[in-house]
């Protein structure tokens, strides 16, 4: 156990953390996302829902003010502009700590060729379907 560090974030998924570089993105998942075949590099957080691991990835994590566009969700379908109760949970906790940041919607395909190219996809126990969300890593200032 670590001051200050939710212990969610677990020995490997705080070395990832670590180590991706600004521009590197990390997929957070349900537990129905198809994580090994799309994963490039898979942490499972086994027991935990995507809300409580998306609160603790951000806690640690700055999301890129470099681009106009760094966090993403999954879509119900090829419905863009729905949002699902997950959904609104997904966007008040990045609110809450990127309030200058708007999650975007991806839909279908091109939010799992999104998901693909990231660096890192954590897979969640979530139950909700379309509980997915994607973060862009910013820089710390000095």
């Amino acid at each position: 156990m670590l001051k200050g560090i939710d212990p969610i974030l677990s020995p490997e998924l705080l070395s990832t953390l670590r180590a991706m570089g600004h521009g590197d993105e990390i997929a957070i998942v349900d537990g129905n996302y198809p994580g090994v075949e799309h994963a490039r590099r898979l942490v499972r957080l086994d027991g935990v829902a995507l809300i409580p691991a998306l609160n603790a990835v951000l806690s640690v994590m700055p999301v890129d003010d470099f681009v106009e566009e760094a966090i993403f969700r999954s879509t119900f379908r090829q419905e863009r502009d729905r949002l699902e109760p997950v959904h609104h949970e997904i966007i008040a906790c990045c609110a809450g700590h990127e309030p200058d940041r708007r999650v975007v919607p991806l839909v279908g395909a091109d939010f799992y060729n999104r998901v693909r190219a990231a660096h890192t996809l954590v897979q969640t126990s979530e139950p909700r379907l379309y509980a997915n969300v994607i973060l862009r890593k910013g820089v710390i200032y000095p």
